[in-house]
């Protein structure tokens, strides 16, 4: 079982409309409703993948009630979400049909109580120890304590548990310092964490401060990863268009299923770059164009530079 945390789940909206144009009104052509959040993105994939995935994280109000419905049709999801008093967010694309490009709004999410907080401890503390692996993934809701990433990354690895983190800001750079077993900043995130905007000199950087592999996802050029045994830069054949939202939810997804699996690197890299492309071309977060990603697998091209860390 891999054990997937979403602290600030979401109900994801996508609209798509002819063009989108600043100060004007639109005529929505398609709307898609999905249980969202990077955490449960990541889930609907390995589900997907013939994974067993559990869920965890929170879960409240009429959003999240909606949100759980939806999540109960997903196969082989195990809703283990706590509920909460506040309302989960809402988060909104809006997918320019002519350009391809994505605008994203993205609501605060529920204000977690104390107790509430106790509570998700303790029950992530009994289930990760029947995880072969843990994803840690998205923003924080407010009342969250900000080093609660560092806090679950120490206690999966006192478990033996493998763990990857997904985040950004101030909980990516306390959870880097807890030691987690891979970390997937974007560039963005990456220069946060580092000052730095050199891809590769960031990642090493970010490996010193305390993660064990470092994945940085570079958009429409792939993936670096960096680790003890060397870097490996991963890329798609080609640029594809289409609707980037979830794309790095998928490349999580391809690192954990790697991972469970006993995959090499630059096999675990390959799957996870033709997941992320895959989903570029799908209709919503948290799901994937099949036929595109089996196609994708065996051109995804991968380069490897041992002993560069």
């Amino acid at each position: 079982m891999i054990l997937t945390v979403t602290l600030n789940t979401a109900l994801d909206i996508t609209y798509r409309v002819g063009t989108l144009r600043p100060h004007g009104s639109h005529r929505v052509s398609e709307v898609a409703e999905r249980p969202g959040g990077k955490g449960l993105n990541v889930a609907r994939v390995l589900a997907a993948l013939g994974h067993e995935v559990t869920a965890t994280g929170f879960a409240g109000g009429g959003t999240g009630r909606l949100l759980r419905e939806q999540l109960a049709r997903t196969h082989g999801v195990v809703d283990a979400l706590l509920p909460v008093g506040g309302a989960t967010r809402r988060t909104v694309a809006v997918v320019d049909g002519t350009t391809g490009d994505t605008t994203q709004l993205n609501e605060p999410g529920p204000v977690i109580t104390p107790a509430e907080w106790s509570a998700f401890l303790e029950a992530y503390e009994n289930r990760v120890h029947s995880a072969a692996a843990v994803a840690l993934c998205g923003s924080l809701p407010p009342g969250v304590p900000v080093g609660a990433y560092a806090q679950l990354v120490r206690t999966a690895r006192a478990a033996g548990v493998p763990v990857l983190l997904d985040t950004s800001g101030e909980p990516l750079r306390r959870g880097v310092a807890a030691r987690p077993d891979m970390v997937k900043p974007n560039a963005d995130e990456l220069a946060e964490l580092t000052g730095s905007h050199e891809p590769l000199g960031a990642t090493r950087d970010a490996r010193r401060r305390g993660a064990h592999t470092v994945i940085a996802s570079l958009g429409a050029r792939g993936l670096l990863a960096v680790n003890a045994e060397g870097h490996w830069r991963a890329a798609p054949p080609h640029r594809l268009r289409g609707n980037p939202t979830g794309a790095g939810d998928s490349a999580v997804a391809g690192l954990l299923s790697g991972l469970v699996d006993g995959l090499p690197w630059p096999a675990r890299l390959a799957r996870a770059v033709a997941l992320s492309t895959a989903t570029v071309l799908a209709p919503a977060a948290g799901e994937f164009d099949r036929r595109a990603y089996e196609e994708l697998l065996g051109r995804v091209t991968v380069t490897e530079e041992a002993n560069a860390a």
